[in-house]
Protein backbone atom coordinates (compact mmCIF):
# COMPACT_ATOMS: atom_id res chain seq x y z
CA UNK A 1 0.00 0.00 0.00
CA UNK A 2 1.72 2.99 -1.39
CA UNK A 3 1.03 6.47 -0.16
CA UNK A 4 -0.61 8.98 -1.53
CA UNK A 5 0.45 12.57 -3.28
CA UNK A 6 -1.66 14.53 -1.21
CA UNK A 7 -0.62 17.83 -2.95
CA UNK A 8 -2.84 16.29 -6.35
CA UNK A 9 -5.28 18.87 -7.08
CA UNK A 10 -8.84 17.98 -6.09
CA UNK A 11 -12.17 20.09 -6.39
CA UNK A 12 -13.34 21.70 -3.26
CA UNK A 13 -13.29 18.72 -0.25
CA UNK A 14 -15.75 18.14 2.34
CA UNK A 15 -15.03 17.23 5.82
CA UNK A 16 -14.45 13.39 5.45
CA UNK A 17 -12.15 14.01 2.05
CA UNK A 18 -10.17 16.53 3.89
CA UNK A 19 -10.09 13.64 6.41
CA UNK A 20 -8.45 11.57 4.03
CA UNK A 21 -6.38 14.12 2.17
CA UNK A 22 -4.61 14.62 5.73
CA UNK A 23 -4.14 10.62 6.27
CA UNK A 24 -2.92 10.50 2.88
CA UNK A 25 -0.30 13.34 4.04
CA UNK A 26 1.25 11.89 6.89
CA UNK A 27 1.67 8.82 5.19
CA UNK A 28 3.78 10.32 2.86
CA UNK A 29 5.57 12.22 4.95
CA UNK A 30 6.30 9.55 7.62
CA UNK A 31 6.91 6.74 5.06
CA UNK A 32 9.48 7.88 3.50
CA UNK A 33 11.81 11.42 3.26
CA UNK A 34 9.72 13.56 0.73
CA UNK A 35 11.01 13.86 -2.35
CA UNK A 36 12.14 17.35 -4.14
CA UNK A 37 9.06 17.56 -6.19
CA UNK A 38 6.79 16.97 -3.33
CA UNK A 39 8.67 19.49 -1.23
CA UNK A 40 8.52 22.13 -3.60
CA UNK A 41 4.77 21.67 -3.91
CA UNK A 42 4.33 22.20 -0.07
CA UNK A 43 6.80 24.99 0.58
CA UNK A 44 3.88 26.78 -1.68
CA UNK A 45 0.83 25.53 0.40
CA UNK A 46 -1.07 28.06 2.07
CA UNK A 47 -1.07 27.89 5.10
CA UNK A 48 -4.61 27.86 6.62
CA UNK A 49 -5.57 24.94 8.13
CA UNK A 50 -5.44 21.59 6.01
CA UNK A 51 -8.45 20.12 7.24
CA UNK A 52 -11.24 21.72 8.60
CA UNK A 53 -11.33 23.28 12.16
CA UNK A 54 -8.60 26.14 13.31
CA UNK A 55 -7.17 24.11 15.94
CA UNK A 56 -4.98 22.28 13.32
CA UNK A 57 -4.31 25.39 11.41
CA UNK A 58 -0.84 26.56 13.73
CA UNK A 59 0.93 23.27 13.90
CA UNK A 60 0.31 23.10 9.80
CA UNK A 61 1.65 26.64 9.49
CA UNK A 62 4.83 25.76 11.94
CA UNK A 63 5.99 22.36 9.49
CA UNK A 64 5.50 24.43 6.03
CA UNK A 65 7.33 27.14 7.32
CA UNK A 66 10.11 24.51 8.66
CA UNK A 67 9.47 22.85 5.28
CA UNK A 68 10.49 26.62 3.51
CA UNK A 69 13.35 27.04 5.74
CA UNK A 70 15.75 23.50 5.39
CA UNK A 71 17.05 22.12 2.12
CA UNK A 72 15.98 18.92 0.41
CA UNK A 73 18.79 17.39 1.43
CA UNK A 74 18.74 17.97 5.22
CA UNK A 75 15.13 16.91 5.54
CA UNK A 76 16.23 13.58 3.80
CA UNK A 77 19.29 13.31 6.00
CA UNK A 78 16.92 14.33 9.45
CA UNK A 79 14.13 11.06 8.34
CA UNK A 80 17.34 9.13 7.99
CA UNK A 81 18.81 10.12 11.17
CA UNK A 82 15.77 9.45 13.29
CA UNK A 83 14.11 6.19 11.34
CA UNK A 84 17.36 4.59 9.14
CA UNK A 85 20.25 3.04 10.63
CA UNK A 86 21.50 -0.51 10.95
CA UNK A 87 20.12 -1.77 14.51
CA UNK A 88 17.42 0.38 16.59
CA UNK A 89 16.52 3.36 14.88
CA UNK A 90 16.47 7.32 17.44
CA UNK A 91 12.45 6.61 16.87
CA UNK A 92 10.72 4.02 16.48
CA UNK A 93 7.37 4.31 14.11
CA UNK A 94 5.67 0.52 14.97
CA UNK A 95 3.20 -0.01 17.15
CA UNK A 96 4.13 -2.69 18.23
CA UNK A 97 6.88 -1.08 19.60
CA UNK A 98 5.15 1.10 21.67
CA UNK A 99 1.94 -1.06 22.81
CA UNK A 100 4.53 -4.46 23.76
CA UNK A 101 8.08 -2.91 24.25
CA UNK A 102 9.16 -5.05 21.33
CA UNK A 103 8.43 -5.35 17.63
CA UNK A 104 6.59 -7.91 15.86
CA UNK A 105 4.33 -8.62 18.80
CA UNK A 106 0.86 -9.49 19.23
CA UNK A 107 -0.24 -5.97 18.46
CA UNK A 108 0.91 -6.87 15.19
CA UNK A 109 -0.92 -10.07 15.01
CA UNK A 110 -4.12 -8.83 15.93
CA UNK A 111 -3.44 -5.90 13.68
CA UNK A 112 -3.19 -8.43 10.86
CA UNK A 113 -6.16 -10.33 11.18
CA UNK A 114 -8.36 -7.31 11.49
CA UNK A 115 -6.59 -6.28 8.34
CA UNK A 116 -7.36 -9.38 6.92
CA UNK A 117 -11.26 -9.05 7.72
CA UNK A 118 -11.50 -5.52 5.45
CA UNK A 119 -9.51 -7.16 2.77
CA UNK A 120 -6.42 -5.61 2.74
CA UNK A 121 -3.09 -6.70 2.95
CA UNK A 122 0.40 -5.33 2.47
CA UNK A 123 2.08 -4.42 -0.48
CA UNK A 124 5.20 -6.58 -1.24
CA UNK A 125 7.36 -3.71 -2.02
CA UNK A 126 6.47 -2.32 1.63
CA UNK A 127 9.78 -3.67 3.52
CA UNK A 128 7.74 -2.37 6.95
CA UNK A 129 5.27 -4.70 8.65
CA UNK A 130 1.66 -3.43 9.27
CA UNK A 131 2.06 -1.29 12.24
CA UNK A 132 4.08 1.23 10.44
CA UNK A 133 2.85 4.64 11.11
CA UNK A 134 2.57 5.52 7.68
CA UNK A 135 0.59 2.19 6.73
CA UNK A 136 -2.03 2.98 9.53
CA UNK A 137 -2.64 6.43 8.06
CA UNK A 138 -3.13 4.73 4.51
CA UNK A 139 -5.79 2.23 6.59
CA UNK A 140 -7.70 5.15 7.62
CA UNK A 141 -7.29 7.03 4.21
CA UNK A 142 -9.28 4.09 2.82
CA UNK A 143 -11.66 3.44 5.39
CA UNK A 144 -12.72 7.26 5.39
CA UNK A 145 -12.45 7.29 1.02
CA UNK A 146 -12.76 3.43 -0.08
CA UNK A 147 -16.01 3.28 -1.95
CA UNK A 148 -17.34 -0.19 -0.45
CA UNK A 149 -19.59 1.41 2.07
CA UNK A 150 -19.74 -1.54 4.17
CA UNK A 151 -16.03 -1.36 4.95
CA UNK A 152 -15.36 2.47 4.82
CA UNK A 153 -17.62 3.79 7.30
CA UNK A 154 -17.35 5.94 10.54
CA UNK A 155 -18.24 2.45 12.70
CA UNK A 156 -14.84 0.34 11.18
CA UNK A 157 -12.82 3.80 11.38
CA UNK A 158 -13.54 4.46 14.94
CA UNK A 159 -12.92 0.56 15.83
CA UNK A 160 -9.86 1.11 13.96
CA UNK A 161 -8.53 4.38 15.35
CA UNK A 162 -9.18 3.50 18.64
CA UNK A 163 -7.90 -0.12 18.60
CA UNK A 164 -4.38 0.23 16.32
CA UNK A 165 -3.64 4.04 16.67
CA UNK A 166 -4.71 5.78 19.23
CA UNK A 167 -3.24 3.87 22.14
CA UNK A 168 0.08 4.58 21.23
CA UNK A 169 0.48 7.57 18.54
CA UNK A 170 1.27 10.35 21.08
CA UNK A 171 3.92 8.44 22.61
CA UNK A 172 5.33 8.52 19.34
CA UNK A 173 5.07 12.58 18.95
CA UNK A 174 6.42 12.40 22.26
CA UNK A 175 9.52 10.89 21.10
CA UNK A 176 9.71 12.66 18.00
CA UNK A 177 9.56 16.07 20.28
CA UNK A 178 12.24 15.11 22.59
CA UNK A 179 15.09 14.07 20.23
CA UNK A 180 16.63 17.06 19.70
CA UNK A 181 18.21 16.44 16.50
CA UNK A 182 14.27 16.00 15.47
CA UNK A 183 13.31 19.68 13.45
CA UNK A 184 11.23 19.13 10.45
CA UNK A 185 9.88 15.55 11.90
CA UNK A 186 9.23 17.81 15.48
CA UNK A 187 7.14 19.99 13.53
CA UNK A 188 5.31 17.12 12.11
CA UNK A 189 4.96 15.02 15.62
CA UNK A 190 3.11 18.75 16.37
CA UNK A 191 0.68 18.37 13.31
CA UNK A 192 0.00 14.54 13.76
CA UNK A 193 -0.59 15.15 17.92
CA UNK A 194 -3.25 17.60 16.99
CA UNK A 195 -5.15 16.26 14.22
CA UNK A 196 -5.12 12.62 16.43
CA UNK A 197 -6.56 14.68 18.99
CA UNK A 198 -9.39 16.11 16.62
CA UNK A 199 -10.13 12.55 15.09
CA UNK A 200 -10.60 11.16 18.96
CA UNK A 201 -12.15 13.96 19.98
CA UNK A 202 -14.96 13.09 16.91
CA UNK A 203 -15.27 9.79 17.24
CA UNK A 204 -16.26 10.60 21.35
CA UNK A 205 -19.03 12.16 19.73
CA UNK A 206 -20.19 9.27 18.43
CA UNK A 207 -20.49 6.69 21.46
Amino acid sequence: MTPIDPMTPTAALDEEMARAELYGLLATLYYAPPDPEWLAQMRLAPTEAPSEGGFLEEPWRALVGVAREMGDADIAAEYALLFGGVGKPAVYLFGSYYQSGFLNEKPLAALRGELAELGLSRDEAMSETEDHIAYLCEVMRYLIAGDDAGVSNLTRQHAFFSTHIQPWVARLCDALQANPQARFYCALAELTRAFMAVEAQGFDMLD
